[in-house]
């Protein structure tokens, strides 16, 4: 477990503690295990990608290797070590091995590793990071090595990746000799900082630091190795994509606006975070916050997708939010899950989760089809009906990456530190850890969330103990009780939103609910929250949702799709005071609540483009709203979020 310093208060349980029993996240996960998984193993063995490491490709072959190839194996094996840690498996643990080993055996004699530059371009190794992905790999491989040996103990796969570091160490730093580059697409930095927590080697963290610190330093690292190829840097940097685009515009704790690619600025920020937290930076800190307010109060889609541009993968400008067009890569609200994570650690303050949770339960997982075998790419808004889920990509990232997050998330729900634990998200199961002064504790969660707005945990120290228990209030939840022991404790009624420190609450600390008391064996608390249905207008210069608003319910957003519906969905006008209802069909998309009520669609004209106003007619519909993550899952046709409300 992660040594709590003074600007890290908390640190996450790790996800072997942890038992998910729910009918939500169970269900998922167990698809990630029985078909997810196989299938990217075979995709990985089709296209070429484990072969690559045999290093015997000849041009004239196929499947000729690629500079990030080496990432989508290693989030595979990631993910599969996560999935034996809760669910052995001994023909999973074979591949898990097989592939290892051909891994280990392609390392080079000096710790380099690395299968496409090995076998296509042995001469040019780190003479491209701005484009090459070398350090990319290299983080993605250390991440895979670290899941593989805390999850079976076994150091083979770590003590590789620990050569390769050490080598990586011996070619970057500031140091007399030593190229002053970093990676023009960041994760090196989140995965050697992984590395250092788990072998306690200092100088992991030292380098982890290096590669922050130094990213947009001047003389531009960019540039120099651009001119030594003999190119012209800044035709790259101004006509093309600019620093901006990897987040080498100014040093880190200079930056105050997130630009640039939306993966590579998450995974960023994760390794900044993290920094901040065991370093206990106060600049690295307000750096992060700065970003995360210019992020979550004016670039986040209403799903926690973020990057609204498919031309750099990312962001653009305040409030350039766009439906239809929105890129929003899996991949990127993945980023967004890990960043607000770390976040989360610093000081347990419930808008990180709740950030978190907007895109675990939409963005995140609307990434992958239901039956685990398809993904989407790019999370859009609104579909005009040809936008589906693929098998595979060949930039094949996010499919390994929702893998691992869902083979891991039990990581995501608990912290301890500060006194006690913290609860960050809510899915039934139970939880085993040892609190900050050694005492034993497990906690049980019973509830059927997020369909319903009531936990009952029941609370199990080892002995009487004194400690507190945080509850997270989501930011949604305007409406809400808690008891201990059926003593009331809390009551709130209809505050505003967010508004978690209003006058007159005992034990609100940053959106949580904290109970400090001498704890017994079984103790029960019980969290209601209400759950109605809600329509959610956007911010005014939010210019694709003016006039419009969401349908949402606890944390889940919901769309419209043209399978539900007697007329197609964008032209669907849902009235100021229509009834709203919700039910729950068993035999729907895995089983999910459905929001039905009276609408009207537009009635199409047929007298050329334009037409007076008054000549334009509706008739009634019935709006049948499923969860957006569910979408794409039938017939292909049209989907919208934002609905125009009329009235």
């Amino acid at each position: 477990m992660e040594t709590t310093t003074q600007a890290r208060r908390f640190s996450p349980v790790p996800f072997t503690q942890v038992r998910i029993e729910d009918n939500f996240w169970s269900p998922r996960i167990r698809v990630n295990r029985e078909r997810t998984l196989p299938a990217e193993y075979r995709q990985c063995r089709d296209t070429g990608r484990i072969d690559a490491f045999k290093l015997d490709w000849k041009p004239g072959q196929e499947h000729k290797p690629h500079q990030f190839w080496d990432s989508d194996v290693a989030k595979w094996i990631e993910a599969a070590s996560y999935s034996l840690a809760a669910y052995p498996d001994s023909a999973l643990e074979a591949q898990l091995d097989e592939v290892i080993a051909l891994i280990a055996a392609a390392q080079q004699a000096d710790g380099y590793m690395n299968s496409y530059y090995t076998t296509i371009e042995p001469a040019k190794r780190w003479t491209n990071l701005r484009d090459m992905h070398e350090l990319y790999c290299a983080g993605h491989m250390i991440e895979a090595a670290v899941a593989h040996f805390e999850t079976t103990g076994k150091r083979t796969f770590l003590d590789v990746m620990c050569r390769y570091a050490n080598y990586i160490d011996s070619v970057f730093g500031p140091e007399e000799g030593k190229k002053r580059g970093y990676c023009g697409h960041e994760e090196i930095e989140l995965a050697l900082f992984q590395l250092y927590r788990v072998t306690g080697e200092a100088r992991y963290l030292r380098l982890c630091q290096y590669f922050v610190d130094e990213r947009g330093r001047q003389p531009f690292y960019f540039d120099v190795e651009a001119e030594a190829r003999g190119e012209k840097p800044q035709l790259r940097h101004t006509e093309k994509l600019p620093y901006e685009y990897c987040q080498a515009h100014l040093p880190v704790r200079e930056q105050r606006e997130v630009v640039g690619h939306a993966v590579r600025a998450m995974y960023l920020y994760s390794a900044m975070a993290d920094l901040a937290g065991e370093l206990d930076d106060a600049a690295l800190l307000d750096a992060c916050r700065h970003l995360w307010n210019d992020l979550c109060l004016k670039k986040m889609y209403l799903t926690g997708g973020i990057g609204p541009s498919k031309h750099n993968e990312g962001f653009t400008t305040s409030y350039d939010l766009p439906n239809d067009t929105a890129y929003a890569e899996t991949c990127a609200a993945i980023g967004l899950v890990f960043w607000n994570h770390r976040m989360a650690q610093v000081d347990c303050d419930s808008r990180y989760a709740d950030v978190m949770e907007r895109a675990l339960y939409n963005g995140v997982i609307s990434g992958v089809s239901l039956d685990g075998e398809k993904f989407f790419y790019v999370n859009p808004l609104a579909s005009k009906g040809a936008h589906h889920r693929q098998s595979w990509f060949g930039c094949a990232c996010c499919p390994p990456n929702i893998a691992r997050l869902l083979a891991s998330l039990g990581r995501y729900i608990y912290s301890v530190g500060s006194g006690g634990i913290a609860v960050h998200l809510y899915a039934q199961g139970a939880v085993t850890t040892t609190l900050a002064d050694g005492t034993p504790l497990t906690l049980r969660q019973q509830t059927n969330y997020p369909w319903e707005g009531m936990v009952k945990l029941t609370v199990e120290p080892s002995s009487p103990t004194e400690f507190t228990l945080r509850l997270r209030i989501p930011g949604w939840c305007r409406n809400f009780t808690l008891t201990v022991n059926g003593q009331a404790i809390e009551q709130w009624h209809e505050h505003p939103a967010h508004d978690l420190s209003r006058a007159g609450s005992p034990c609100h600390e940053k959106g949580y609910a904290c109970l400090t008391r001498v704890w017994q064996a079984g103790d029960v608390v019980e969290l209601e929250m209400a759950m109605p249905i809600e329509r959610i207008a956007a911010h005014p210069d939010i210019t694709d949702d003016s006039g419009r608003v969401a349908l949402q319910r606890g944390p889940i957003v919901y769309c419209l799709e043209d399978a539900d519906h007697a007329a197609p969905v964008h032209q669907i006008v849902l009235p100021q005071d229509a009834n709203l209802r919700v039910s729950f069909d068993a035999d729907l998309l895995g089983g999910v609540p459905l929001i039905t009520g009276d609408a009207l669609a537009i009635e199409r004209l047929d007298t050329g483009l334009y037409y007076p106003a008054d000549m334009v007619h509706t008739r009634p519909v019935t709006l049948r709203g499923i969860p957006y993550y569910a979408w794409d899952n039938r017939e292909p046709g049209r989907m919208v979020v934002w609905l125009p409300q009329q009235g």
